[in-house]
């Protein structure tokens, strides 16, 4: 691969690196700066409170997707994807910036909530933004390599907040942490976002979206009307996300929870086995992309949903009596080995579902109803059941998800082969019978 594809992926994916990374620090450091923009008296509800405030941005994804999908198909990948990260770097210097409860009293909160607002607009958008600049930059042998990235760099995103968490525990005192020096991630969210800004300035717009020739002539172009002539295609993203966005979540984010309240491992501990299990399963991406450019999307995403519908009761149970380091992150890493069937590949699978015109706006919206309706409600439903007293319930309703996703897997179309600047031409667009039309024939 050519240096030229290597900076194509790497400015197409970066966002997702700090966007991921943001997202991460408000969530891990919250516990830091509640006290800050509430009332004192009640840390509980403090935390509590902020959480709301982050929960706002999980409710706003699929306006961004809805937002920034329309302008990255009426005009162009690099507009959405430079608009994306100005949102997020605008955010990132709200949290930094924002007065405490002693200063403006609840103005502080306001702030939050408007940053996390912003927040929520720009992940709706960059996910569906790079997905389709990764899928439409790269040679069609080469799609599912290429666009593995961006499970790369949002597992990047996640450990730099984790490793920078760390630091700061380990140099600095729980005073300093709490009074001031929780602005310290949102600054270097920030920068990041700045320099992923400079670096989008430049890049080059997709030849496939250059070469449509009714990008400037087609009015319904990147609308929601155009989106329900695709409203098959629309659906099947959602349904095979479902199962996905679910275990991602409940192995990512909620995994140190669980290994810590649930499965009874230390604190350090369990931050150390998620630590390790996110790193190998970021190393594995690419070649489960690579492989899927090799044998087809269908292969892989039938194995993560066999994997995920069978062997998640087992691997939580055991997970659970795990005891120690390294049954817990041999468990960990078997279930993040089973889920990269799923993220190395979704979001080329996604856009080679759509013809050019639609394609932003097409995975964007459908994906971010998606994630808030299972990915961002996977760790509220996961306590629920825990709180019921039937935590082992949680696994059942994680495996279910993944068998919904597996009969969608089953009955879909390959979509290795296709040609993405011909996908719906062949029988007229938005046709049921026709999901990837316009592709060369490829074995199911």
């Amino acid at each position: 691969m050519g240096r030229e594809q290597w900076k194509k992926i790497w400015v197409g994916s970066a966002g997702n690196m700090v966007e991921w990374f943001d997202w991460f620090v408000y969530a891990s450091f919250a516990v830091y700066f509640a006290d800050s923009f509430f009332p004192k008296g009640n840390d509980t509800a403090n935390l509590m409170n902020t959480m709301g405030i982050f929960a706002v941005g999980f409710f706003m994804r699929p306006v961004g997707g809805w937002v920034l999908g329309r302008v990255g198909d009426r005009r162009g990948r690099k507009a959405a994807l430079t608009l994306t990260v100005t949102l997020m770097s605008a955010s990132a210097v709200l949290i930094a910036v924002a007065p405490t409860y002693a200063v403006a009293g609840y103005g502080g909160v306001a702030v939050l909530l408007i940053a996390r607002m912003l927040q929520g607009l720009s992940v709706g958008g960059e996910y569906a933004a790079s997905a389709t600049y990764l899928t439409e930059a790269s040679a069609p042998g080469r799609r599912g390599f290429a666009s593995s990235f961006q499970y790369v760099s949002m597992t990047a995103g996640q450990l730099l907040g984790l490793g920078l968490q760390i630091v700061l525990q380990r140099t600095l005192s729980e005073d300093a942490l709490h009074s001031w020096a929780w602005r310290i991630p949102f600054i270097i969210g920030a920068l990041g976002a700045a320099i992923v800004f400079y670096l989008r300035r430049n890049m080059l717009e997709t030849e496939v979206y250059a070469a449509d020739d009714s990008a400037n002539s087609d009015p319904e172009r990147g609308t929601l009307k155009a989106l329900l002539a695709h409203k098959r295609e629309a659906f099947l993203v959602i349904a095979l996300t479902m199962g996905g966005t679910v275990a991602y979540y409940t192995y990512t984010t909620y995994l140190t929870k669980y290994l810590s309240g649930s499965a009874g491992l230390p604190k350090p501990t369990a931050s150390l086995v998620s630590f390790c299990a996110l790193f190998l399963f970021m190393c594995l991406q690419p070649f489960a992309g690579k492989l899927s450019d090799r044998i087809g999307r269908r292969p892989l995403l039938i194995t993560f949903a066999v994997g995920s519908t069978f062997l998640t009761v087992p691997i939580m149970t055991l997970l659970r009596h795990a005891g120690s380091f390294w049954p817990a992150l041999g468990l960990s890493l078997l279930a993040l080995v089973v889920v990269t069937g799923y993220t190395s590949i979704n979001a080329c699978v996604k856009a080679e579902l759509f013809p050019t015109g639609i394609r932003a706006l097409g995975v964007a919206l459908p994906y971010a109803i998606a994630n808030a309706l299972f990915g961002g409600t996977a760790e509220y439903v996961a306590l629920w059941f825990k709180e019921g007293g039937i935590e082992s319930g949680y696994y059942w309703y994680v495996a279910g998800c993944a068998a919904v996703s597996l009969i969608v897997y089953l009955t879909m179309r390959e979509t290795r082969s296709i040609d993405l600047q011909h996908v719906g031409k062949d029988a007229g667009e938005g046709s049921a019978e026709h999901v990837g039309a316009g592709r060369q024939p490829v074995a199911d």
